[in-house]
């Protein structure tokens, strides 16, 4: 077993889950909070599946993620 952090994001037609610190592409979506976060749980076992656990092992794993906001002149 192996905790990760997850990033839902709510947008308006439906939820995105990514995990971080996971190398590659990795991405859960659904209508709810829940469907987002029980597809990207399905899609890390996939991508486990396929390249490996060892792909999980980050020589600097995330402890800890923060949200902020900024203005940015366009």
């Amino acid at each position: 077993m192996k905790h990760i952090k997850i990033i839902i994001e709510k947008h308006p037609d439906g939820y995105v889950a990514y995990p971080l610190g996971i190398k590659g592409a990795v991405v859960g979506q659904g209508d709810t909070f829940e469907e987002a976060l029980a597809d990207v749980k399905s899609a890390i076992r996939c991508y486990v599946e396929v390249f490996g656990k060892e792909m999980l092992e980050d020589d600097s794993p995330v402890i800890d993620a923060f949200l902020t906001e900024t203005e940015v002149a366009v």
